[in-house]
């Protein structure tokens, strides 16, 4: 496979030339977007907030934030079984909270949402261990990552190249 300088495969490089930077595209829409994650994450654990954002990752293929997102847990203290662990978390349960499992089922439900809707018993279960702010919170993060998924793959994001990864 042919590699640029910055061992980014070519064709990676090259589509992401071609694709328009959104944040310099539109630059109010990329502000308000961090402000709605922001706010999103205000009063969650971190360790919450990186599970649900890595789950959604995974689902929606999108290498680039799974990247950064597998990162920033690492940073936040997050353990390496825990993080191999999300995408089977149904089959690694003991690895999870029940609150944890609640927030990651709804993540998928969510995220999935054309498939089957937000079922009746995965949003009770979410209610059952999030207070009304919470879960709030935590449905306004799952829509903020799966905007910021969307974001990256129609930009062609190339995993890898998040600047607050390579420091």
């Amino acid at each position: 496979m042919t590699t640029n300088t910055t061992n980014i495969p070519l064709a990676a490089a090259v589509a992401e030339k071609t694709r328009l930077d959104f944040a310099k595209s539109a630059p109010k829409v990329f502000r308000a977007l961090i402000g709605f994650d922001a706010a999103a994450r205000e009063g969650l654990d971190p360790a919450l907030v990186e599970l649900i954002q890595i789950r959604a990752s995974h689902l929606n293929h999108c290498a680039y934030c799974l990247h950064m997102h597998t990162g920033d847990a690492r940073k936040a203290g997050e353990s390496e079984d825990r993080l191999h662990m999300v995408a089977v978390w149904r089959e690694a349960r003991h690895f999870f909270t029940e609150r944890e499992k609640a927030a990651l089922a709804l993540t998928e439900a969510v995220t999935l949402v054309a498939d089957a809707g937000v079922p009746d018993e995965v949003y009770a279960q979410a209610a059952a261990h999030f207070d009304e702010q919470e879960l709030a919170h935590v449905l306004a993060l799952i829509l903020t990552i799966n905007t910021w998924n969307r974001v990256a793959i129609s930009t062609g994001k190339v995993a890898g190249t998040d600047e607050r990864t390579r420091r």
